[in-house]
């Protein structure tokens, strides 16, 4: 075990110095650190390319991502998830359903692989990077999916920045009030922080409720990543879902869950638990930069423009179902 961590430590120091200059990068000039993270990844793609920190960068792209998503549990409580209300809950759940159902679909049709559609469908229909990471986790392996995964990464991010902008000026100029704008930023924007920042461009109350929201969606990961692993995953269930599918839940699925519940009993002081929520950030940083030191960006277009048509037409998709609630709200 020791030598194993030994040859980690090179790749390890090298996705967490590429996670330290991104924070720098976005606390002093702005902008998400997680695309830093991505951007910067590939521009040091010679690196991977060296047998002495490959196999750490290796272990961050899969182990500390795994971490990552499941201490995020620790930011979703039962409170959050029932301050909403029944009636937002179940608009929710259908926008998140239909977005990932859409990029299946949509991944068929472009005669894309349909792990692409989910991959694709789960970031823009649940909280953009971290879930395009967990649901390509649960997925084969392979040299494609990575490659798709980072550019949802990118593209979401981007959409999401884009969106982080023109929805609250938009629904300013609809004269929309505090509490539909809240829930139609929080159920349509993929990134959590820039659905806090697009709250906050609003106004505070819609700020708040729009976190809730989207906090909501985040739960909503655990099961939807749980349906893609019994039916699409690595090792598919090839009986009907019940006991005996319990030992296709991910691992690191069961720590988000449990961490959830810590959260909602609160059981734990306010200062670890957004420890916790700090250390989840770090370590989905720290993958994506490990994630884009494993690709180049030849290897991405690779990929062509049907990608791109996916995630434009989720995020417009998503959007439409926000706005006809909020009509008739």
């Amino acid at each position: 075990m020791l030598s194993k961590t030994h040859k980690n430590v090179p790749g390890l120091l090298v996705c967490l110095v590429i996670a330290m200059s991104t924070s720098f990068l976005s606390q002093n000039y702005g902008g998400p650190q997680l695309l830093y993270a991505l951007l910067i990844g590939l521009s040091l793609h010679f690196l991977y390319l060296n047998e002495t920190v490959r196999p750490g960068i290796d272990f961050c792209a899969k182990t500390v991502l795994r971490l990552g998503v499941a201490l995020l549990g620790i930011r979703i409580t039962f409170a959050d998830i029932s301050a909403i209300g029944i009636h937002t809950g179940l608009i929710v759940i259908f926008a998140v359903a239909t977005t990932v159902s859409l990029g299946y679909f949509l991944a068929k049709f472009l005669k894309l692989s349909p792990d692409f559609g989910l991959i694709a469908g789960g970031s823009v229909g649940i909280c953009g990077a971290s879930a395009a990471l967990a649901v390509a986790s649960v997925l084969p392996k392979t040299k494609e999916n990575e490659r798709f995964t980072l550019l949802v990464v990118v593209g979401v991010t981007v959409l999401s920045t884009i969106a982080m902008v023109v929805y609250p000026f938009a629904l300013q100029l609809l004269d929309i009030a505090a509490l539909p704008a809240g829930i139609f930023l929080g159920a349509t924007i993929h990134d959590v922080a820039q659905v806090v920042a697009a709250g906050m461009l609003f106004g505070p109350e819609a700020g708040d409720v729009a976190t809730v929201v989207k906090l909501f969606r985040v739960a909503l990961l655990l099961p939807v990543v749980l349906v893609i692993s019994i039916f699409f995953g690595a090792e598919k269930s090839s009986q009907k879902i019940g006991w005996g599918s319990l030992r296709l839940i991910p691992t690191f699925l069961l720590g988000f869950v449990a961490l959830s519940v810590i959260a909602s009993m609160q059981i734990l002081p306010s200062g670890v638990a957004q420890s916790i929520g700090g250390a989840s950030r770090w370590m989905l940083v720290i993958a994506i930069a490990a994630a884009g030191l494993k690709t180049n960006f030849q290897e991405l277009a690779k990929l062509g423009w049907q990608p791109v048509v996916m995630l434009v037409v989720e995020t417009l998709f998503i959007a439409a179902i926000g706005l006809v609630f909020i009509a008739n709200f």
